[in-house]
């Protein structure tokens, strides 16, 4: 189980550095400062996710009376924002993924600082049952490591290489792919029993509701057109595994049920956010199918004009049809032919 550890913990760590330099080399200075040029968007985007959703986690957790593995788990969770998955679900809605992307990204570099000082704080004040002992400055020092130094370094490949960065950022992306499946497997495997035990309790369900709550807290915390609004609902919605994984291998490696409850959450999480993000891409589609031939409806009045035609003929049966028709301009043998 050591060794399991050790290997997971490893693995972790190039997850997280990997996804942070994939996120660089994708992201542009142009669309990060078109985020922080929109100080609503900006200061929303922030409350909702470092101050909203957190305090939700901790809610739900309250509310349910979830064990103390499966709430530290969850608190873990709420209180680390930018997954890198949020700026896929922005491709899958077909909403803004300009503003999704650069949004994902630095909501991931502030979650940086605030991660462990926000869980602390939560952990705290929460009576969960059992002492927790987080060191924070270590907690932010190993985060911030991980995830804004190969940010920095991928973003400076964009700014001034960007054909290596372009070049890179395939097989940077696969290592994150890769490895994150690695560390669910591994977060499975080596705490199965108590995955096992999730089974019929809330842990299941207060994951998945704090998905789609936070989907609709990004939401309604935003700023812009229909689209852009419900992308920050799906980055808000999918939140950032590496720090929480960072700080079980800190604090809570003597405790394997948290980390098979995180992986439990993770998972019935993104089956709340995906649906939502499949429906939203479907209506979409729908609206954009049904534009052309409204459009082509508007340029053919005429044709409706000799449908309304055919109409008054139809019904003007009775006594005085024809004065009437002849009262009203009808073109009788054009409706009839």
């Amino acid at each position: 189980m050591d060794v399991l550890h050790l290997v997971l913990n490893a693995v972790t760590g190039i997850f997280i550095a990997a996804t942070m330099f994939a996120a660089g080399l994708r992201a542009t200075v142009s669309a990060l400062r078109g985020v922080f040029a929109d100080v609503p968007l900006l200061l929303l985007a922030l409350i909702a996710n470092m101050v909203v959703i957190p305090l939700l986690g901790w809610g739900i957790g309250a509310l349910f009376g979830l064990p103390s593995a499966a709430f530290i788990a969850l608190v873990l969770i709420a209180s680390s924002q930018g997954g890198p998955f949020g700026a896929k679900l922005a491709t899958v809605q077909q909403g803004d993924v300009v503003a999704g992307a650069a949004m994902q990204v630095l909501l991931a570099s502030f979650g940086s600082l605030t991660f462990a000082p926000t869980v602390n704080a939560i952990l705290t004040a929460a009576d969960i049952g059992t002492k927790v002992s987080l060191d924070v400055g270590a907690l932010v020092r190993t985060v911030a490591l991980l995830q804004l130094v190969p940010f920095a370094i991928g973003l400076l490949l964009r700014r001034y290489a960007e054909p290596t960065a372009q070049a890179w950022h395939p097989s940077a992306a696969a290592v994150s792919n890769v490895t994150f499946l690695i560390v669910l497997a591994g977060m499975l495997l080596g705490s199965w029993h108590d995955v096992v035990d999730l089974f019929g309790s809330l842990a299941l369900l207060a994951g998945f509701l704090l998905a789609v709550f936070a989907f609709a807290v990004g939401t309604l915390l935003a700023t812009g057109p229909t689209t852009r609004r419900t992308t920050m609902g799906g980055v808000a919605s999918v939140r950032n595994a590496g720090p929480a994984l960072a700080a079980i291998g800190l604090a809570f490696a003597d405790q394997p049920a948290v980390l098979g409850a995180l992986a439990a959450i993770l998972l019935s999480g993104l089956a709340g956010a995906l649906p939502i993000s499949t429906l939203l891409s479907r209506r979409r589609r729908a609206s954009d199918a049904a534009a052309p031939s409204s459009s082509s409806a508007t340029r053919r009045p005429g044709r409706g004009r000799l449908l309304l035609k055919g109409a008054v003929t139809k019904h003007a049966v009775g006594p005085g049809s024809v004065r009437q028709g002849q009262a009203l301009g009808t073109n009788w043998s054009s409706s009839t032919g």
